[in-house]
């Protein structure tokens, strides 16, 4: 059974970047555009894990991430941010963020940090 993964960035080139990392895998991707986006579609699609990224208008991915938890305290969530963001990666971690990935990023590392937070107990 494939595993499903909501990939939420604003911009279409990186979630594409990321969809076709994971896609290549075998995993069933869905996408959102901004973090209000990725909320109102959680339910919908119930991913087995969501990328965030931090930065994004209407809900940025901390708010996001905190919405997420808030409906499904088991959510697994992984955080994409840009280099210089270290405070709100902080945040995003003690919010409830299983991991993060810095971008640009090779595309071994998303997989390998997709899959310890596949395999990781989400509390």
């Amino acid at each position: 059974m494939s595993r499903t993964i909501l990939v939420v960035d604003d911009a279409a080139f990186m979630r594409m970047m990321i969809r076709d990392i994971l896609a290549k895998e075998g995993y069933r991707i869905e996408e959102a555009v901004n973090g209000r986006d990725a909320v109102e579609k959680y339910d919908a699609v119930a991913p087995d894990l969501v990328t965030l990224d931090i930065t994004m208008p209407e809900m940025n991915g901390i708010d996001a991430l905190k919405a997420i938890r808030a409906k499904d305290p088991m959510a697994r969530v992984l955080m994409v941010s840009a280099m210089g963001q270290q405070q709100m990666i902080v945040e995003a971690l003690e919010s409830g963020a299983m991991d993060f990935l810095v971008k640009p990023f090779q595309p071994t590392k998303v997989l390998e940090t997709v899959k310890k937070c596949l395999a990781a107990d989400p509390r």
